[in-house]
């Protein structure tokens, strides 16, 4: 089985979200991961939220350091954030590494409702992103 490792600053929204769209979009044939340069200790409510709307549960997912991963091989590393690209440590033992950068909703503004618009809005193009690579 593949193995993807998605790697964030905080790990507590896009990463989160990656994890869990990866695991259901590859159907079994991949193993998927994430974590944090600089993990928040949380995953974030709204992104808890906006994967329940798919009837996907990461209500028991943890933020994690990138350094949990030291030494593990991997298929694929993917950074969703500009700040992760820059902070994260080389990984010898992946075959292939990626950037990804989707804005971070943790940082939407306005009405809860607007804010949870912009969790959809970035859950979505990770979802398209995700079934795009592994379609190729």
């Amino acid at each position: 089985m593949k193995r993807v490792l998605i790697l964030c600053t905080g790990n507590s929204c896009r990463s989160q979200m990656a994890e869990a769209l990866w695991r259901q979009i590859a159907k079994g044939t991949w193993e998927s991961f994430s974590a944090g340069s600089r993990p928040s200790g949380y995953v974030h409510p709204k992104a808890i939220e906006a994967m329940r709307e798919l009837g996907v549960d990461i209500s028991a997912y943890r933020s994690k350091s990138v350094s949990e991963f030291d030494g593990q091989p991997f298929d694929l590393v993917v950074t969703v954030c500009d700040n992760a690209r820059e902070a994260c440590p080389f990984f010898p033992g992946a075959k292939e590494t990626l950037h990804w950068p989707f804005f971070d909703p943790a940082e939407a503004t306005g009405s809860q409702e607007e804010q949870m618009a912009v969790f959809r809005r970035v859950r979505d193009e990770i979802s398209t992103t995700i079934s795009s690579y592994l379609r190729n």
